[in-house]
């Protein structure tokens, strides 16, 4: 198996793909202020073209998963309805454990009904909103906090308080 040393970002590709390359942006235009948002994204392991037939898809994606220590899913007004490849996404990350995070594209600071997706909405899952700083922070420390939780046998939704928020000048 790959070394899982990667962060698999899934979204909705059609309304949701500034966000990603926004997240893309904050990494690579890093400053004094935003200088450790930093993750390895499995996209760019390889590229999955819409023109490819759904198989081949799911085959590079699958590949893109496997060197994954981290399943961030950005969630929009769509997510929950798309099946074809972003349900079968976080299938996968469930069945492989890996960690997730869900980005609330509402501002939402956790876990939000009416849009999160309802394979995740029971799963040991962190719910933020869509800011630098607490996406930074749940990237830096959901793993080891998602193992401890899985070691006390913990499960469903979980967010930081708002606490953590206002610490971050959120």
């Amino acid at each position: 198996m790959a070394y899982r040393n990667k962060t698999y970002l899934c979204f909705d590709g059609d309304n949701d793909i500034h966000y990603f390359y926004l997240m893309k942006a904050w990494k690579h235009n890093q400053n004094d202020f935003f200088k450790d948002f930093n993750f390895y994204d499995a996209h760019e392991i390889n590229y999955a073209r819409d023109s490819s037939k759904e198989e081949s898809i799911k085959r590079q994606l699958l590949e893109r998963l496997n060197s994954s220590n981290l399943f961030v899913v950005l969630v929009g007004e769509q997510t929950k309805f798309l099946t074809k490849f972003v349900r079968w996404e976080m299938e996968q990350a469930l069945k492989q454990e890996i960690p997730i995070v869900a980005i609330n594209l509402n501002g939402k600071r956790e876990l939000d009904d009416n849009r999160c997706p309802v394979i995740l909405k029971d799963k040991l899952v962190l719910h933020i909103s869509f800011n630098q700083k607490i996406i930074e922070k749940a990237m830096s420390e959901w793993r080891e906090i998602s193992q401890n939780l899985k070691r006390e046998a913990k499960s469903g939704p979980f967010s930081y308080k708002p606490t953590v928020y206002s610490q971050l000048g959120l």
